[in-house]
């Protein structure tokens, strides 16, 4: 794992690093196990991009395949010669990640596969199911024109789930009423207002110190929610241990007033740390 961070690190074999995509941190990859020093005894798990063109070029070995990713495309030149290289047709297979959803026109495109495509429905974020409908509708987007029409397959261990089944009915409208009701059933936004609170400790006791003593200081609002606290779905970050608390409330509630009493009222110990959001757009 990345160093003071609950985050594995992801190996990039274009440049043979490690990287901690959270951080930014990153090391060579080694040769030898950091625990046990057996050799050649490492392997990287999970479709990153490198290891989905290896199996493409097994299956497919008379195709031209290549990677489109923030390694292989580093900087607009690097970016254009790729795409410029799959509208003229020297490239038949591209395995990308997700900028190749970003806006870039492949006229001869007309099959497009998504490995892994729900993995942005886990973690509990409130939104998820919305950026997985746009990311994987901008992707299926890439594929096929009027006269060539496209065909897009996503892999997924959720196919029941409402974004996965309205990706695949083409029901746009079918999926944007379900996330109107399920929002406006719990008073999500837009029909009400959220607040994230998250406070990190040098410690985990400390951390856990100031979420009971936050917690306790809540102060009471009318229709106000208070969730938590809870550890951060990133738990540990930067050495630092993180706990959150999501608070909802009616459109009409004053969030940014409720969160200033309610920290106001707080004494916590100088090594803590506090960082609100209204109407956060990420909960991680």
């Amino acid at each position: 794992k990345s160093p003071g961070t609950e985050s594995w690190l992801t190996e990039h074999r274009y440049s043979n690093r490690l990287v901690c995509h959270l951080t930014g941190w990153s090391m060579p990859k080694p040769d030898n196990c950091p625990m046990c020093g057996a050799k050649d005894s490492l392997m990287g798990v999970g479709p990153g991009v490198e290891r989905v063109a290896e199996e493409v070029r097994v299956l497919l070995p008379d195709a031209n395949v290549e990677i489109f990713s923030s390694d292989t495309a580093m900087g607009g030149e690097a970016t254009r010669g790729i795409v410029e290289r799959m509208a003229e047709g020297e490239i038949d297979v591209l395995v990308g990640t997700q900028i190749v959803a970003k806006g870039h026109n492949f006229p001869n495109l007309t099959l497009v596969g998504v490995v892994d495509a729900d993995s942005g429905l886990q973690g509990g974020d409130l939104r998820a199911g919305e950026r997985t409908y746009q990311l994987l509708s901008q992707v299926a987007g890439r594929a096929g024109r009027a006269d060539r029409p496209g065909r897009a397959l996503i892999q997924t261990y959720q196919p029941d789930n409402p974004a996965m089944q309205a990706l695949a009915a083409g029901d746009r409208d079918g999926f944007l009423k379900i996330e109107r009701d399920v929002r406006e059933e719990l008073t999500l936004p837009p029909f009400g207002r959220m607040a994230a609170l998250v406070m990190s400790a040098p410690d985990a006791g400390m951390a856990k110190e100031i979420g009971l003593l936050a917690g306790k200081a809540a102060p009471h609002g009318e229709g106000v929610t208070v969730y938590g606290p809870a550890p951060a779905p990133i738990s540990i970050l930067r050495g630092r241990h993180r706990l959150r608390f999501l608070i909802t409330a009616p459109r009409d509630v004053d969030l940014s007033a409720y969160m200033a009493a309610w920290l106001g009222a707080l004494k916590l110990p100088s090594a803590a740390r506090v960082a609100v959001d209204i109407d956060p757009y990420s909960f991680l």
